[in-house]
């Protein structure tokens, strides 16, 4: 049984599920305004209550802060630093190579520059076992003086020291007179059984034979002139030999003196 709409047109059953299916939407919308105008009164809206509960400062007991403040982890001072600027050097040095080694080129560099540095000290004292003059490798080695004998077959137990020497002198060749004045120092203390002269030993070698305190400085002076003025090549003056020479004569005189004692 048909029943009559309310709107004109809606007389069967299509029409009346139309109708009650915008009467549901009208419902989920929460309604259209009432005809009077008024706009629906909103739902109301509940807070939470105030917080009545009082706050209560708590503060510590004198003792305790005391107790606190003698604590050493609650002592907030700067300590003065008890390094001088030579470890302040050093410590900035160490942590500028820490720094460096953190980085893929400063590991490459340090790992072979160790194995450079190792290679370089094993060559270098090789040749100074050698006696290889080093000085030629890297430039035009000085002038050698002219010299009145060879000294590759020089025999200090054959040589005429006094007529050597004095020829020497006369001629101005001080540095050759001031290699001559060693081998003749050498000659003496072989004579006393200080030291067994060889060809091919070296002088620091004879510095180690010689244990006889009081003669040790003293001959270790002298090789240090004789090794500045043959090795180092240098023109010696006048002056620079005299001293050379009363080094040398006041050796001799202590090793006289000692071998009366």
């Amino acid at each position: 049984m048909l029943y009559q709409s309310a709107i004109p047109g809606l007389t069967n059953r299509r029409s009346a599920k139309g109708l009650c299916l915008l009467c549901l939407l009208w419902l989920l919308a929460g309604g259209f305004p009432l005809a009077s105008g008024k706009a629906p009164t909103p739902a109301p809206i509940y807070s939470l209550p105030a917080d009545q509960s009082a706050v209560i400062l708590r503060k510590p007991r004198a003792a305790r802060l005391r107790e606190f403040r003698r604590q050493r982890a609650f002592q907030y001072i700067q300590i003065k630093s008890e390094q001088n600027a030579w470890d302040r050097f050093w410590q900035r040095l160490a942590n500028w190579l820490q720094e460096l080694l953190r980085t893929p080129v400063g590991r490459i560099t340090w790992k072979y520059g160790v194995y450079a540095f190792m290679v370089a000290a094993l060559v270098f004292a090789v040749l100074k076992l050698l006696q290889v003059d080093v000085t030629k490798a890297f430039g035009r080695a000085p002038k050698r003086a002219a010299l009145a004998y060879d000294t590759t077959t020089e025999n200090i137990h054959a040589l005429d020291f006094t007529a050597l020497l004095t020829e020497a002198e006369a001629k101005g060749n001080y540095r050759l007179a001031v290699r001559l004045g060693y081998l003749f120092v050498l000659k003496q203390l072989t004579d006393r059984s200080l030291i067994q002269w060889q060809p091919d030993k070296t002088n620091h070698d004879y510095l180690t034979e010689l244990t006889t305190t009081q003669l040790r400085a003293g001959f270790q002076e002298l090789t240090r002139q004789f090794e500045y003025a043959w090795y180092g090549e240098q023109p010696l003056t006048a002056e620079q030999y005299a001293l050379v020479r009363t080094a040398r004569l006041g050796f001799l005189h202590q090793l006289t003196s000692n071998r009366a004692a």
